[in-house]
């Protein structure tokens, strides 16, 4: 079947101009003004509103184990959420149990995901163990299309790897050509810096912010950027969230290395005071890296403006205030790590970044979906809206005042980090392989018709 959509103005990561899109089966087929109305089997009328891409959220943990549960969204109710977003692609994460091989964990993901996603995945691979034969699984891992590896500076025999281990990965990228992602803190000196806080009697979910400073991340992006330019690799630092660490990538940048970060909603939107909230609200707010002082805010904007930074990410990793952060009522570190945020992501840094003046509409696309497809290997499949692409398309009413709030959301968890924000922009129909699956507030989609993505290796080609 073909979709005509009329009247639309189509944003891309380059430009802005009227023009119809003709959706031919799963594909965009054409892109131009005056497309006859005759042309589609059902016509569409986008008039007054803006075309963009499908949204790419490329950090997102759903149904992962830790600290002794599991993230309240599984891969149906977090992608039907991220749906209703304006996502229509995620990167989840599989991970590598110590002990066992790279294949039994993205098999375990592939079950997680295959018959409840409703929007199309992709996989990276958390690697905590390149015993044996770890560096030719991570071969086999390419050939099944995780382009992407996440190794860990923090979370000390949980998840963190050494140096070594760390050098060894990135080296293996060179040959074949895949990308790693770094959770960059020092997670030793934390884990000293965590123990005294608790020896001292100080327990509540502030001290998960105290104890994680931000010159301990700043260390962790200088050294994983300078074991990357050892091995001649591109690198990638995810939810980066102060001014000190950003500072350490601009400065790669500005020598010409392929040093990439994202950062988050929350990072760009709220401050280390949401900690201190009573009643243990607080809680609500403990994910890693924790949350700075307002005056790392404008940075970080800034930091997106001029490319400093390349994505924004979510860094989805929900638990339930009422029944899984509690958990850590007498003790922080026992505070599952993680917050909601897959369906807000495009309302507020339109609403935050383009309507007040930080982002042009283009800069919002190239965040939120053009470079997050390219530098993980979706490119031009996903990301863009150009014949043969994937007719993930996002009808976007730039007038449309929404309220934030768990009230109204879909994910599945009892509470929204960004509870009352109110946003001018939301979207209005979303396409996703040319089926609509969200309209006019209403979900039209199914469990299961999301497709595993086998991503391209890009061997440093974007960088």
């Amino acid at each position: 079947m073909s979709i005509l959509i009329r009247n639309g103005t189509v944003i891309t990561a380059e430009s802005t101009f009227p023009a119809d899109i003709l959706v031919d089966g799963e594909k965009i087929k054409e892109v131009r003004p005056g497309i006859p109305s005759n042309a589609g089997d059902t016509v569409l009328d986008a008039t007054g509103l803006l075309l963009l891409p499908g949204g790419i959220d490329a950090h997102t943990h759903l149904d992962m184990p830790f600290g002794g549960t599991t993230s309240s969204d599984d891969f149906e109710t977090g992608t039907r959420a991220a749906a209703f977003g304006g996502t229509t692609t995620i990167v989840d994460f599989a991970i590598q149990a110590r002990g066992t091989r790279m294949r039994d964990a993205l098999d375990t993901w592939w079950k997680k995901a295959e018959r409840k996603a409703c929007i199309d995945f992709g996989l990276h691979m958390i690697v905590t163990d390149l015993g044996g034969a770890g560096l030719e699984d991570m071969d086999d891992m390419v050939r099944e299309g995780v382009a992407s590896f996440k190794l860990f500076m923090a979370y000390p025999n949980v998840l963190m790897v050494d140096d070594a281990t760390i050098f060894r990965a990135l080296s293996q990228t060179a040959k074949n050509g895949a990308l790693i992602c770094m959770h960059a803190e020092n997670g030793g000196v934390i884990d000293v810096i965590v123990q005294r806080a608790l020896a001292d009697g100080k327990t509540a979910p502030i001290y998960h912010a105290l104890t994680r400073p931000t010159t301990a991340e700043a260390e962790a992006v200088h050294r994983a950027i300078a074991l990357a330019e050892i091995a001649g690799v591109p690198v990638y630092i995810v939810h980066l969230s102060s001014e000190d660490a950003l500072n350490e990538v601009r400065e790669a940048r500005d020598r010409g290395l392929p040093a990439f970060a994202e950062t988050c909603p929350q990072y760009l939107l709220l401050s280390i005071e949401e900690l201190e909230r009573p009643n243990f609200e607080g809680a609500k707010y403990v994910f890693t890296p924790p949350l700075r002082e307002k005056k790392n805010l404008g940075k970080l904007w800034d930091g997106l403006k001029h490319d400093h930074l390349q994505v924004v990410s979510t860094d989805h990793c929900p638990f339930c205030f009422e029944d899984q952060k509690i958990l850590g009522k007498d003790d922080f570190t026992k505070i599952p790590n993680g917050g909601p945020g897959i369906e807000n992501r495009l309302q507020l840094i339109h609403h935050h970044g383009v309507n007040q003046g930080k982002l042009t509409i283009n800069r919002f696309v190239e965040l939120v979906s053009t470079t997050p497809a390219r530098i993980f290997g979706m490119y031009p499949r996903k990301g863009v809206l150009a014949p043969g692409s994937d007719a993930d398309i996002v009808f976007w009413d730039s007038a449309a005042e929404h309220t934030i709030s768990a009230k109204t959301h879909h994910m599945r968890v009892d509470y929204s980090m960004f509870e009352g924000f109110q946003v001018k922009g939301n979207v209005r129909t979303v396409m996703s392989r040319g089926e609509v699956i969200i309209d006019h507030g209403q979900f039209l989609g199914k469990p299961g018709r999301g497709q595993y993505l086998k991503r391209q290796a890009r061997g440093g080609a974007w960088a």
